[in-house]
């Protein structure tokens, strides 16, 4: 019980991480170059895990690693991308908090861990409460937006699957700095493409990429790779769901936005499904049991 609550508080460093990124980004870092805001997050990253990691891919990694880069960050940061200039900020989270039922939707077939009742009243819990927190637009909605988001979440969800799958035991800093640096370096390609030369930043734009590069790129995804490693995957979504919590919570914090009573609610009812997912049974070592996760199996 104790180590479960553990690793999910592991695990919930990542999403808070990402919901933080909005508010810097929005407040510190350029608009007009998102394909370099994404490659100079995640390539520092990737090289600075490398540096603490000291270990090169080996077999199969080498392309595994570069396959997984290009899901879990790659693709995946102009994807995100796409769908924020293309959809109120409120239907693209609402898309995004769809993780859960996609990562227990491929898990299922891929790694045999088959949604349980509890998982599936969380997950309704969970996403009624972001869909409070982010409300609704009753603007238009963008065609190209919602296929941005669609393909995003797929990618996302079908990298954190293979992440489970190809599990070994290769460590988990060499795992992440692999993939890291992977994507990283298909960004600076492109972005170079794209939009040219790097923007140039004064010294509060340089302290921003610095924290998104350490905090909410390198230190997040090792927490939610471990995650990953020690819970289903279907758990690991519903702890996503705190990222947009988070990025409202800030928003009114630091952007002195305002928070309404339905946005309060949406919070605790998010925070209520990550707490019904984990709770176990009095009495039952079966439930908070290790071996309950099925195996994966090989690939």
């Amino acid at each position: 019980m104790e180590t479960t609550w553990r690793t999910v508080a592991i695990t919930a460093v990542a999403p808070i991480a990402w919901g933080a990124t909005y508010v810097v980004t929005r407040h510190l870092l350029p608009a007009d170059a998102p394909l370099w805001g994404a490659a100079l997050r995640a390539l520092p990253a990737g090289l600075l895990l490398w540096a603490l990691a000291r270990r090169r891919p080996v077999g199969s990694w080498w392309w595994r690693a570069p396959l997984l880069g290009l899901l879990n960050f790659g693709a995946f940061f102009a994807l995100v991308y796409i769908s924020a200039q293309s959809l109120p900020s409120s239907i693209a989270s609402s898309m995004m908090a769809l993780s859960p039922l996609a990562l227990a939707g491929l898990a299922w077939p891929l790694l045999a861990q088959r949604p349980s009742l509890r998982w599936a009243l969380a997950c309704a819990v969970g996403i009624l409460g972001v869909l409070l927190v982010v409300g609704w637009s009753a603007g238009a909605v963008a065609p190209l937006g919602i296929m941005a988001s669609a393909l995003a979440l797929l990618v996302s969800s079908l990298g954190a699957i293979l992440t489970t799958r190809w599990r070994d035991d290769t460590p988990l800093l060499a795992m992440t700095a692999w993939q890291l640096t992977a994507g990283g370096v298909a960004l600076v390609l492109v972005a170079a493409v794209m939009e040219g030369r790097p923007p140039r930043v004064d010294a509060a734009g340089v302290a921003a990429y610095v924290a998104i590069a350490v905090v909410a790129t390198a230190l997040a995804f090792v927490c939610w790779f471990t995650g990953l490693r020690h819970l289903p995957a279907g758990t690991v979504g519903l702890i996503g769901l705190l990222n947009p919590v988070t990025g409202i919570a800030l928003g009114v914090l630091v952007g002195g936005e305002s928070l309404t009573l339905a946005q309060a609610l949406g919070m605790a009812l998010v925070l209520a499904a990550i707490a019904i997912i984990n709770v176990r049974r009095r009495g039952s070592t079966r439930a908070s049991a290790p071996a309950q996760k099925p195996p994966v199996p090989a690939a």
